[in-house]
C-alpha cells in the first residue's frame, strides 16, 4: 500500500454547510474566519464548503431601510449602541483580514436575488460560489452597495469570475428561486433561527461568527470524534 493511499485514507472528509445571509456583517467575519481555520487544519481535513441561504429580513421591500431605524426597530438598539457594536465589528473584521466601512451598511436590503445568484453559481460553477460571496460581502458591508440591484449583483458575479449574460438571464426570469425557498425553508425548520450557521457533515453545528481559534477547535475535535467512531 502506497504511502500516498495512506494518507488519502486517514484525511477527514468534511461537508460544510456554511448558512448565512448577505447582509449579516458576522457572516463575513465568520466565513473569514472558517477558511482560515480550514487552511490551518488543510493536512488532517479536506473540505467542501457551501453557502447555504438564510435571510434575515425576507419581507423587505425594495429600497430597503435605513440601517440605524431598521436595527431600533427589530432589536431596540439606540444609534449609540449600534455605533459602539460596529466597533467591535470592525476589529473582529480586522482580525480576520475583512474591511467593514466606518460608517456600517447605511441601509439594509432585501436579499434574495443575491441567494439565487449564490444558489446559481453553486449548481453551475461551484469553484466560483465562494468567490462570488466574497465579493457580495464586500459590496455590502464595505462599499454599502444595494444589495437589491441588478447591477450591484452583476458586478459582484463579474468580479468573481462568473458570466455576468448567464447571471442576468438568472436574475430576470427568476431562475431558482424555488430551490432557494426550499433551502431556506429546510434550515430554519431544522430549528436554525441565527446565522452564520455552519454545519458539518449534516450533523454538527457552530453558531456564530467564531475566532479562527474557535473554528479550528472544533474542526479538529469533530475530526477526532470522528476517528474514534
Amino acid at each position: 500500500m502506497s504511502a500516498r493511499f495512506l494518507w488519502a485514507r486517514l484525511m477527514h472528509q468534511f461537508k460544510i454547510d456554511f448558512v448565512s445571509d448577505v447582509s449579516c456583517p458576522w457572516c463575513a467575519i465568520g466565513l473569514a474566519a472558517l477558511e482560515q481555520a480550514l487552511a490551518r487544519v488543510q493536512d488532517d481535513i479536506a473540505a467542501s464548503l457551501h453557502c447555504q441561504p438564510f435571510e434575515l429580513n425576507p419581507a423587505m421591500a425594495p429600497g430597503g431601510q435605513d440601517i440605524t431605524a431598521h436595527l431600533s426597530q427589530k432589536y431596540g438598539s439606540t444609534a449609540e449602541q449600534q455605533a459602539q457594536i460596529r466597533v467591535t465589528i470592525r476589529q473582529r473584521g480586522a482580525d480576520v483580514g475583512f474591511e467593514f466601512n466606518a460608517d456600517g451598511r447605511g441601509r439594509i436590503y432585501n436579499t434574495f436575488d443575491a441567494h439565487r445568484l449564490l444558489h446559481w453559481a453553486g449548481v453551475e460553477q461551484p469553484d466560483l460560489q465562494l468567490p462570488l460571496k466574497r465579493a457580495l460581502l464586500v459590496a455590502c458591508h464595505r462599499d454599502r452597495q444595494a444589495m437589491d440591484q441588478p447591477s450591484v449583483l452583476l458586478e459582484a458575479v463579474r468580479l468573481a469570475g462568473l458570466e455576468v449574460v448567464r447571471a442576468r438571464e438568472v436574475l430576470e426570469r427568476a431562475e431558482f428561486s424555488q430551490e432557494v425557498r426550499e433551502a431556506e425553508q429546510l434550515y430554519t425548520s431544522s430549528g436554525i433561527q441565527s446565522v452564520p450557521a455552519v454545519i458539518i457533515n449534516d450533523r454538527h453545528l457552530i453558531s456564530g461568527g467564531q475566532p479562527v481559534a474557535v473554528f479550528e477547535q472544533a474542526l479538529r475535535q469533530i475530526a477526532a470524534e470522528g476517528a474514534a467512531g
